[in-house]
């Protein structure tokens, strides 16, 4: 691609509209990057970086050394996987479902309803989760109770905790991913539709054999840009419905750089454990990237 100056100076306009947005990212994203140096650092917020006491990697070897590191791991990519294989298949079919809709007002209805989950910050929907899944006066509980099953503490068994939260999260976001779907529904070709009446195709071979196929690209490009976040379990939603009890089945890499970090004041080991998981996150949003461009021919540039 050659350089055009005309075409350039006909976008200035457009590149000043981005330049707010660029400095608030230079200022908040990548100066601070400098501190990540403590990790390698025996930091106290005393004395500051004019007494640096240089540790080499002892910070990394004392997270890989704490006893429920390993869990946490796991917690992370069992939560993060789970969550991703939801987020494909959930607004895939509810996007499929809403396509067979006829009446356009029902139809516009159903997706404000559930996108507006969407909009909710998880301060507001994780009390919803609690009240809704209270032992003693939630809905869900209460029904089992009519049914003369015993109340759950969804949020206080190890069991369960997992699945709420995939469950939840699906609840606030697969709206999002619907629309997405619904918009990529919309550019298949009706006149293969109308061939396949002429041969005598159900709506299910319908779906099978040209919807499905026809939002294919679109699945595998939300599926391989969701590759960086198989270490992202979703803080806030975590931090709003976990306690001690869930620990073992509930904990993830960043609600324990939050303890360690904020709670237990060790900055330069939550820092150390922030910098493996960006690492990881930035390998794993490099090769979505490739496998985006290798499946779907999407890129960035």
């Amino acid at each position: 691609m050659h350089f055009n100056p005309k075409q350039f100076l006909r976008n200035i306009p457009l590149h000043f509209m981005i330049l707010p947005g660029l400095v608030l990212i230079i200022i908040f994203s990548y100066i601070p990057m400098a501190g990540l140096v403590i990790a390698f650092q025996d930091f106290s917020p005393i004395s500051g970086f004019r007494e640096i006491t240089w540790n080499g990697l002892d910070n990394f070897c004392y997270l890989f050394e704490l006893p429920g590191f390993r869990q946490v791991v796991w917690n992370t990519i069992f939560i993060s996987i789970m969550k991703i294989a939801a987020g494909l298949t959930v607004p895939v079919i509810a996007a499929l479902l809403l396509n067979e809709v006829r009446i356009n007002g029902f139809k516009r209805s159903i997706q404000t309803i559930i996108y507006m989950p969407h909009f909710f910050s998880w301060v507001i929907l994780g009390g919803i989760v609690v009240d809704v899944l209270s032992p003693s006066s939630g809905i869900v509980n209460m029904v089992l109770k009519s049914l003369g099953m015993q109340p759950i503490q969804f949020l206080a068994d190890n069991n369960w905790f997992p699945y709420i939260l995939v469950i939840t999260d699906q609840w606030k976001e697969f709206g999002f991913g619907t629309i997405i779907y619904l918009a990529a529904l919309t550019s298949i070709d009706q006149s293969l539709y109308e061939a396949s009446i002429i041969d005598g195709a159900g709506r299910w071979k319908q779906t099978w054999h040209i919807t499905l196929p026809g939002i294919r690209p679109i699945m595998i490009l939300m599926l391989t840009l969701s590759l960086g976040n198989v270490l992202n379990g979703g803080f806030d939603q975590v931090f709003n419905l976990y306690n001690p009890l869930v620990y073992e089945s509930g904990d993830i890499l960043d609600t324990m750089i939050y303890r360690i970090g904020l709670q237990e004041a060790q900055y330069s080991v939550s820092t150390a454990l922030g910098l493996i998981k960006s690492v990881v996150s930035f390998a794993f949003i490099g090769f979505g990237y490739y496998l985006a461009y290798r499946f779907a021919k999407y890129r960035i540039f």
